[in-house]
This record gives C-alpha cells, structure tokens and sequence, in this order.
C-alpha cells in the first residue's frame, strides 16, 4: 500500500458529467472532509462500501455544487486501496475545484496512469493487463476492443501461465537429475521432454506470428496509395476518407510529402498512404517524396496502384519493372481512375487482358473515377478482403503489443536452443539454463520481473486519471 492519498478528474472535458477519483489510506477521511450528505447524518466513514451517497461539496459555506460519491472499500476496488469516486456536473470550474479541495486536503494529484499502477502492484491486475487497459481506452474498431478486452480479462496472462506451468514441469525434472548425477538416475525422458519442448515451441510460435496480425488490427492495416503524378490518388485518399485531406491540383507534382489518415471499413481499421507521384524530375524537394514513395510502398501491406485509364497502357509498361521488386508479396489493387473518361469496351478488355499478363498473381484491379465516387463500395469490398484479417471473438490471444513480442520473441528462441540441446543430448544444466530463459521472457510479459524504468515507461502514456 501507498502512504499517499492521490487524485485527479478521470472524465474527458465537454461531457454533461464529470468524475473525480481519488485513492489512497486517506481517501474516505479526506473526501468527508469536503462532502456534506444530504441524507441522514452519516458520514462516509460509517458506510457500508458500494454505496452511493447524495450530497453536496462544500468549500467551507459556499456550495460547489450537487454530487453522488460512490465508495470502495481495500482490497475491493479498481486500484486496490480505499477509494471514492465523486460524479458532479461536467463544468471544468467545478471539477477544477473539487479536485483543489481534495489537494488542500492533503491529496496529491496523480500521475499518468498511476491508478493502474498501483492496482498492478497491489495485485489487482498483472502488467498484460495492465496494459490492456490503455488499450481499451484508445480501442476504435470492434476488433481492437475484443482483444483489448480479452487481454484485460487475463485471456493472454492465462495463455502464458500454462506456458510457465509446462515450462516449469520440465526444468524441475531436469534439475532434479542434476541432483542425482552422481548415480546417473534419469527422471526425464528425453524423447517426452522434446515432444513437450516441441508443443511449447509451436505455441510461442504462434504467438510470435500473431504480432503482424495484432499489429495491423491495432494501428490499422497500411495501404499505400501509388501512381504517376495526375493518375488521381489524392482525389482517391478523399473519396476514400470522405474529406478533402489532401490538395488536388492539375499541376503535376503538388503533392511532395507523404499524408496518411485512417477510417474503419468494415469493421476494419486502414490506414492509408497518399504519397508523392513517380516520375522523373529535377526538383529537389519533389525528388525526396519520391524517396519517401518507396519507403512508404516497403512498409505497406496492401498497395493500392492508381493508373489513369485513358492512358493505361504506357504506365503499365512504364512502371509495372520499377514496382514489381517493392510489391512482393504485398496484396496489390490497381485502379484503373478516371474510367467514366474510356467509353470504348474494346480498350477496357485489353487493358484487362494486359493486367492479367503483367500481373498473373495476387493482383485485383477495378475500373472506377475517383472524381465522380463511382465504383467506392466495390473498392473497400476489395480492401477487406485483401486485409485477410480472421474474424475474430473475445477468447481469441493474438499479440498486439510490441514490448510482448520482442519477450515473445526471446523466449522462442531459448525454446529453440532446448530443443537444440535435446536434440545434441547436452548435459541437463544447459537446457535448464536455457528452459529458466524462456520462463523468464515469459514472466516479464506479465510483469514478474520488470524493472522500474519499464514499468515507468509503460503508465507514463496511460492519461491522468486511469
């Protein structure tokens, strides 16, 4: 437990209603202090917790205002200390001076975060769930709230203690053969201890793996918008967007830099990448967003390849050698923009058939005008369906946080290197150095082992008040 008594607003400005929380030993004695019942002559110490209790605060005779004080009891509360929360009218003066009042009180105001910090180190919560919290909190998508959701029930923390469980089955078998050396007693055997080593390799695995998945559900699946300079791919990033994000010109080369934004489709959070036209050019600064385009182009995972259909067939042929070595095995969709302008079917049917050639595998393309916002249902169909990402349901652990796989990461390759130890028939001290590895990567996720810089780390970007 603390010694201290802090608080702070935990409600957004502008809401009809404000929240004050305030957590601590003193919390109770120091609320009373400034709270007058309007009911009963009771004062907050002599009731019973998970109660509300209207009243009104006071700053000495002048009332501040109506509220309803909502009491938590040690260990039964979010943060595992005593707590009150008191909900008053969402003026900023108002919720500005209740909180001066707590802190003439004695109260200290809170740090980021620092009601999830004391519930994690009050046991409350493990760091992954900790972690989940901020999560939920900044959850725009359905997708990001059920593993938020998920992580924060202890879906993952119970995922990583079978793993330590199992873990801890074979390092105790091996040690305890350490023990015996001297009579050569085998306890584990060691075809079971690979096979074992072998299961918990595949789930880690699994997990690493995930982190790709996670990582775009969280930030939004990268899509970058690509073509020559006047194909249209700002006009797209706002038919797209539905707002005029970027400037659209008829001079070439207006956009140099590279805009990015994102929107949910479907369910789907995208994060989209309007960058600077290709083409040959001596301007400096118009040459760097190029630079940019291509780096931009590395690091997305579906490419969306905006080509002016009027004059389709020369960008093809022009570009389609330059492009082919950064899309890989990216999902590509060409767009083949201003199409309301190619009347003749004739020439839609080649530029068809040209694509298909070019392009045999993984490729989509859609003829549509990105000016008229035609043919934009039929674009984010495309988009999801190249996304491949799994519908997914509050039990699903997938890995979404970045300190998790780089821990996850260490920990399968010390699985590696026990099963490479079995494999060779190491001596048991080895593979028990490397089994006490793994189980310590796994322990750092949920905060066995993690020292105060990363702890520190981690709350400094929850918001005040959580």
């Amino acid at each position: 437990m603390y010694p201290d008594t802090i608080c702070a607003i935990a409600t957004a400005q502008g809401g009809a209603i404000g929240t004050v929380r305030v957590s601590g030993p003193q919390a109770i004695p120091v609320t009373d202090r400034i709270f007058h019942p309007l009911q009963g002559n009771h004062a907050l110490k002599d009731r019973p917790a998970y109660t509300l209790t209207f009243g009104q605060i006071r700053k000495e005779e002048e009332i501040i205002d109506e509220v309803l004080v909502s009491l938590f009891r040690a260990p039964h509360s979010y943060t595992g200390e005593d707590s009150t929360e008191i909900s008053c009218h969402g003026s900023p003066y108002i919720l500005q001076q209740v909180l001066q009042l707590l802190i003439d009180q004695g109260c200290r105001l809170a740090q980021p975060g620092e009601f999830t910090q004391r519930a994690f180190l009050n046991g409350k919560m493990d760091l992954s769930q900790a972690e989940a919290v901020a999560d939920l909190i900044a959850s725009s998508s359905a997708a990001t709230h059920r593993l938020a959701m998920n992580q924060m029930r202890g879906g993952f923390s119970q995922e990583l203690t079978g793993l330590r469980d199992r873990l801890l089955r074979i390092t105790s078998l091996v040690e305890l053969e350490l023990d015996f050396s001297e009579e050569d007693v085998e306890f584990a055997d060691r075809e079971q201890l690979r096979q074992l080593a072998g299961e918990i390799h595949q789930v880690i695995s699994g997990l690493v793996n995930s982190f790709s998945v996670g990582n775009a559900i969280k930030n939004g699946v990268p899509v970058a918008i690509i073509g020559e300079t006047n194909a249209g791919k700002s006009t797209l990033l706002n038919m797209l967007l539905r707002e005029e994000k970027a400037i659209v010109s008829p001079i070439p080369g207006t956009t140099r830099d590279v805009i990015e934004d994102t929107i949910n489709i479907g369910g789907v959070t995208f994060r989209f990448i309007d960058t600077a036209g290709i083409r040959e050019t001596s301007d400096t600064i118009e040459n760097l967003g190029i630079e940019r385009t291509f780096r931009k182009l590395e690091q997305a995972e579906i490419v969306l390849w905006v080509i002016d259909a009027t004059d389709a067939k020369k960008q093809i042929s022009l570009l389609s050698g330059k492009l082919k070595p950064y899309c890989g095995k990216k999902q590509l969709i060409l767009l083949l923009n201003k199409s309301d302008l190619v009347t003749d079917s004739t020439y839609r049917k080649e530029l068809s058939l040209l694509i298909e050639q070019e392009f045999p595998e993984q490729t989509g393309y859609l003829f549509l005008s990105a000016r008229e916002q035609s043919h934009s249902e039929e674009l984010q169909n495309q988009l999801i369906e190249a996304a491949h990402l799994p519908t997914l349901t509050q039990n699903d652990v997938i890995v979404t946080n970045a300190r998790h796989y780089e821990a996850l990461s260490k920990a399968l390759s010390a699985i590696e290197r026990v099963e490479e130890g079995l494999q060779n028939q190491l001596s048991g001290d080895f593979i028990a150095q490397d089994i006490r590895e793994c189980i310590f990567h796994l322990s750092d996720i949920a905060g066995e082992v993690t020292n105060d810089m990363v702890l520190q780390s981690i709350f400094e970007s929850f918001c005040i008040g959580k």
